[in-house]
């Protein structure tokens, strides 16, 4: 399909007039301001007030009352209505939208004509006083406006707006300009990350900042993304996890540290995945996961508090507790519980096994009764669980970097909060013996030789680091871009990233 601007045009077709194309006539608009010796892309501009700001100060101006007041306002022009001798400007900034009542008696017969000649999405800025015009709209009546930026491509037909789906994730910058609700969600995780950030320093935790770059993919299992540096003339993988460098800060002395940054983990996509996500990882020295249940409950709440000023949401229609709704259970309790008899550790492998193949779950080699049992929970629980839910001891099989149970060493101190059906937290007593993660690493070693492409590696300065000695400790890690869906309602994790990640554009 030919695009109105494509050179590529069809020999048949007749030439294309300048006005049929609005790119090319605002382009020649362009032209002809340089041409005349203005500049189409202003250099700076001093904002005196802001939108919002006007209407909360003049809220109690009465109709037709008009001030001395003098202001500087900027923003996009939204539209424009040319009424013979006054042009009604729709102007929006960061904070809302302003009309700019431009009068030719004012402005001047010269200024007059360039203003008639702006377009919709021009960025412009207004010298001029307040009033609320006689139809009681709150206005700035410009004596002077100053040319910011020229735009070139129009904006989406405004009243069917920018609503599909794909187009708004690609171009968020349209998006944003075309819904402005959508703003509405980032400001709430601007004061998510800020109220944990804050929560964290309440509890005595630093905050640090770890490698992006890994020799050995390691602090999760996931597959990783591999790149080459070439002054070293080796590969790097682009973190899973910064949780290994973070414990090895507790051995050098640090008691509570956290992180918020990105992580990287080459697997599909989804409504709740996306190549790189944001999480915070805390590791706190002499904790373990119940001290890590503390630090979840109350970072979550605080995040809440800051993005809706309740405990009590709704979460895609389901009503979600986070006041007093919180409770603990075990995965083997679970399952057995979703199966409708006991599924543990004493169950005969092949009875597992058929049980597994019985829900659709197909047993690869390798696999031992904990991961079985990890796989039966991961179909049949995990989505069925609203309120926060702390899934405790998991399979030592499925947990490499998590203490042992001490009356079960088939199971870890570990815990997964689930809420809603998806895993907002992971957390562990995290294993300090180096010989007996030593061993787990080279089970993990063993399984990525049988073709498990999300086993972590054999990190040997890891190991060396535990030889001297990490106390023990509780460490956590929430993601925080699940966690910005759960508390602003958007079903899809594309919704809460600025910049999604996407398929090629097709063209």
């Amino acid at each position: 399909m030919t695009e109105p601007n494509d050179i590529n045009t069809i020999e048949t077709a007749q030439p294309q007039r300048i006005e049929d194309d609005p790119i090319e006539v605002r382009k020649a608009k362009r032209l002809a301001l340089i041409a005349a010796g203005e500049e189409p892309y202003g250099r700076n501009f001093q904002v005196t007030a802001r939108a919002a700001e006007l209407e909360e100060r003049y809220k109690d101006l009465p109709a037709g009352e008009s001030t001395e007041d003098f202001v500087q306002v900027a923003g996009r022009i939204m539209a424009f209505r040319n009424q013979g001798k006054a042009i009604f400007i729709v102007l929006r900034d960061a904070t809302g939208d302003l009309q700019l009542f431009v009068r030719i008696n004012v402005v001047g017969e010269d200024a007059f004509a360039r203003i008639k000649d702006l377009d919709v999405g021009d960025w412009v800025g207004a010298y001029g006083t307040v009033l609320r015009t006689r139809r009681g709209q709150l206005s700035v009546l410009p004596d002077r406006m100053q040319l910011l930026s020229k735009s070139l491509r129009p904006l989406p037909e405004k009243f069917h707006g920018l609503t599909d789906k794909e187009v708004r994730y690609r171009q968020r910058y349209v998006d944003l300009v075309m819904n402005p609700e959508v703003k509405d969600t980032f400001m709430a995780r601007f004061k998510i990350v800020a109220a944990i950030r804050h929560a964290a320093e309440e509890l005595g935790f630093i905050e640090v900042e770890t490698p992006m770059l890994h020799p050995i993919p390691g602090g999760a299992t996931a597959k990783p993304f591999v790149t080459h540096h070439n002054a070293l003339d080796r590969d790097f993988y682009l973190r899973v996890a910064p949780e290994l460098n973070l414990k090895r800060l507790l051995v050098g002395g640090f008691e509570r540290v956290y992180e918020i940054n990105r992580c990287f983990r080459n697997e599909g996509m989804d409504l709740k995945h996306n190549p790189e996500f944001t999480t915070i990882e805390a590791y706190q020295a002499y904790s373990d996961i119940n001290g890590m249940m503390d630090f979840a409950k109350f970072v979550i709440q605080k995040a809440c508090l800051a993005a809706n000023g309740t405990l009590h949401i709704t979460y895609q229609g389901q009503e979600v507790d986070l006041e007093n709704g919180w409770r603990e259970a075990s995965m083997i309790d679970l399952v057995s519980e979703a199966c409708g008899r006991r599924v543990d550790f004493d169950m005969p492998f092949d009875e597992m096994a058929a049980l597994c193949k019985q829900h659709g779950i197909e047993v690869l080699k390798g696999w031992g009764k904990g991961k079985m049992i990890a796989e039966l929970y991961d179909e049949l629980v995990e989505g069925s669980i609203v309120q926060p839910t702390f899934v405790t001891h998991h399979p030592t099989e499925v947990s490499p970097l998590a203490k042992k149970n001490a009356e079960d060493p088939n199971v870890t101190d570990r815990f997964e909060l689930i809420i809603c059906g998806a895993e907002y937290g992971n957390a562990f007593s995290e294993l300090n013996d180096p010989v007996d993660q030593a061993e787990r690493f080279k089970a993990q070693v063993a399984a990525k030789d049988l073709g498990d492409d999300e086993a972590m590696g054999y990190d040997a300065d890891y190991i060396r680091a535990l030889e001297y000695g990490m106390p023990p400790a509780g460490g956590i890690g929430i993601g925080i871009d699940r966690l910005v869906m759960l508390l602003t309602d958007s079903v899809s994790i594309r919704d809460v990233l600025l910049f999604p990640h996407m398929r090629a554009e097709t063209v």
